[in-house]
């Protein structure tokens, strides 16, 4: 378990998400992964690097698209900063 882990938040049925949080029901059913797959991935990636140096190597290295990649890169750093 990476040190530095966000915990994917619980999308209810029906509920309205805004922001980065958005994305992630569209992100699990794109790529196939479950979203905290996505999170553990760049809260191990982000250290020390640029948020758009993580967004880059998801749609480079993962097939993800920008706003996808952008979306989780955000999460990641805003719950790292609390």
């Amino acid at each position: 378990m990476a040190e530095r882990r966000v915990v994917a938040p619980v999308i209810r049925e029906g509920e309205k998400v805004k922001g980065p949080v958005s994305y992630f029901p569209s992100i699990e059913k794109t790529y196939g992964r479950p979203i905290q797959e996505w999170l553990d991935l760049v809260a191990d990636r982000l250290d020390g690097r640029a948020h758009m140096e993580v967004v880059a190597w998801l749609k480079d290295e993962h097939g993800l698209g920008h706003g996808h990649a952008n979306a989780i890169v955000a999460y990641v750093k805003a719950a790292l900063a609390k």
